[in-house]
C-alpha cells in the first residue's frame, strides 16, 4: 500500500510541476518499483516489448497519412469542393467544417490532427463569412474529437492492443456512433446558423462545383481506400495505414504538385513528434500497469466492484464519472492504458461487451479532447486562433452538452455501435 501511495504522490507533484505525462507516469512508476524490488533492466525491457507490436506500427502509419493530408494540398481541395456545393446555404460553412473533419477523421485517426488541419482554414473562413469567432472556434474544436471515433481511430488501435481485441471490429463498431455525432453536430450547426442569421458564402456555378470536385476526388478516395481494404479483407490495418502514406504522397507530388523537399521535412518532423509522444505514453504506462499486477491492484478493484456495485448500470455510470474527472487532467492514450487493464476483468464480470465498452470509452475519450485544463483540441484551436482558452471553452460549452447526450444514447442502446461489428 506504501508504494501505491508513494507512486500517486510522485506523480501529481511531477503533473503539477508541468512534467509532461509520459514523463510523469513512467518516472513515479519506477520510483515505485524499486519499493517492491525490481530492477531497471525489467523496466526497460516491460517498455520495448510494450512497443514491440504489430498493431501498434499502424499508429506512425496514420499519423503520417495524416499530415502529408493536411500540408500536401489533400484537405484544401476537399474544403474547397465541399464549399462549392453546400457553402451558399444558411450555415453552409460550418456544415463544411463539420463534414471536412468528418473526411479527415477517416484518414487520420487523430483528434488534434484533424482539429489543426481544419481549423487553420476554416475559422478564419467562418469569421469572414459573420460567424462569431468564439462559435467557429467551439465548432471546430468539437468537431476535431470526430477524428478518435470514426475509423481508422488510434485510441481503438491501443484498446484492440490492450484488451486483445480485433482492430477491424472495434473499426466497424465506430462508424455508426461518428455518423450519429457527426449528424447531431450537423442538425446543431444547422439551427444555430439559421437562429443567429450566420452569413452565406455565393452560389458557385455548376460547373465549377463539378471540377471543384473532380480536382478533390483523390481526397475523397482516401477513405474508401483504406476502410474498404480492411473490411474486404485485402490489407490489415496496420497495411492500410501505409498504403493510405504511398497514396498521400503520390497524390500531393505528382496530381496536386504542393509537396516539396521542405515541406516534407515538415511533415516527417510533425509525424515523428507526434508518434514519439505516443509511444512514449505507451510505454510509461505499460510499466505503470506492471506496477499494478504486481500489487495486485486490478484484482482489489474488482473485488471491490462487485461488493459495491448493485448493477452493471452502476458500474457503467460511475467509470463514466470516472473518465470525465480523469480526462481533466489526463490525455486520451494515457486514460485508456491506465484505467483498461483494471477495468476488463470487471466488464467480464458484469457481462458487458468488450466492442460495445470501446465505443462508451473512445465517446468519453472525445469528450476529454475538449475537457479544460488538459483537453488537446482547446489548445490546438486556441493556438491557431492565437486567443486565451477561456474563449474557446465558451465557444465549445454547447458542443460538449450534445456529445454528451450522444455517448447516452450509445450506453443505452449497444446496437448503434454492435450493429455492423458482430
Amino acid at each position: 500500500m506504501s508504494a501505491i501511495i508513494v507512486l500517486f504522490v510522485v506523480f501529481t507533484i511531477l503533473c503539477l510541476l508541468r512534467v509532461p505525462i509520459a514523463v510523469s507516469l513512467g518516472l513515479s512508476s519506477i520510483v515505485a518499483l524499486f519499493m517492491v524490488d525490481f530492477t531497471l533492466y525489467t523496466v526497460g525491457l516491460k517498455m520495448f516489448n510494450a512497443l514491440n507490436s504489430a498493431t501498434l506500427m499502424a499508429i506512425p502509419g496514420f499519423v503520417f497519412a495524416g499530415v502529408i493530408m493536411s500540408k500536401g494540398g489533400i484537405s484544401f481541395h476537399l474544403i474547397e469542393a465541399l464549399k462549392s456545393w453546400v457553402g451558399h446555404f444558411r450555415g453552409g460553412l460550418a456544415v463544411v467544417t463539420i463534414l471536412a473533419c468528418m473526411i479527415f477523421a477517416a484518414i487520420s485517426g487523430s483528434s488534434p490532427a484533424t482539429a489543426a488541419a481544419i481549423g487553420g482554414i476554416m475559422i478564419p473562413a467562418m469569421v469572414k463569412a459573420g460567424y462569431s469567432k468564439r462559435y467557429s472556434m467551439g465548432l471546430v474544436a468539437a468537431a476535431g474529437t470526430l477524428g478518435i471515433l470514426i475509423p481508422p481511430s488510434i485510441p481503438l488501435i491501443i484498446y484492440a492492443t490492450v484488451a486483445e481485441a480485433s482492430v477491424g471490429k472495434l473499426f466497424a463498431a465506430g462508424i455508426i456512433p461518428g455518423l450519429l455525432l457527426t449528424s447531431l453536430l450537423l442538425c446543431s450547426a444547422i439551427f444555430h446558423a439559421r437562429r443567429h442569421n450566420y452569413g452565406r458564402l455565393e452560389k458557385v456555378p455548376f460547373q465549377l462545383r463539378w471540377k471543384k470536385t473532380y480536382k478533390a476526388i483523390w481526397g475523397f478516395l482516401l477513405p474508401v481506400f483504406i476502410l474498404g481494404g480492411i473490411y474486404s479483407g485485402a490489407v490489415t490495418p496496420t497495411e492500410a495505414a501505409f498504403v493510405s502514406c504511398l497514396y498521400g504522397l503520390i497524390v500531393s507530388i505528382f496530381i496536386y504538385k504542393e509537396m516539396n523537399f521542405n515541406k516534407f521535412r515538415e511533415v516527417l518532423k510533425e509525424s515523428i513528434n507526434i508518434t514519439a509522444m505516443i509511444f512514449l505514453v505507451i510505454a510509461s504506462a505499460m510499466v505503470f500497469g506492471m506496477f499494478l499486477t504486481t500489487e495486485q491492484v486490478p484484482q482489489i478493484f474488482a473485488q471491490w466492484i462487485e461488493a459495491s456495485a448493485a448493477n452493471k448500470w452502476i458500474f457503467i455510470i460511475g467509470v463514466n464519472l470516472m473518465f470525465f474527472l480523469l480526462g481533466m487532467f489526463l490525455e486520451a492514450t494515457a486514460i485508456i492504458l491506465i484505467t483498461l487493464p483494471i477495468l476488463l476483468p470487471v466488464l467480464v464480470l458484469f457481462d458487458i461487451n468488450i466492442i460495445h465498452f470501446a465505443i462508451i470509452m473512445t465517446i468519453n475519450m472525445e469528450l476529454a479532447m475538449i475537457t479544460p485544463p488538459v483537453g488537446l483540441n482547446l489548445f490546438v484551436v486556441s493556438g491557431i486562433t492565437k486567443e486565451k482558452i477561456g474563449e474557446v471553452i465558451r465557444g465549445v460549452v454547447p458542443f460538449y452538452l450534445l456529445m454528451v447526450a450522444a455517448l447516452i444514447l450509445v450506453i443505452i442502446f449497444p446496437e448503434i455501435s454492435l450493429l455492423f461489428a458482430e
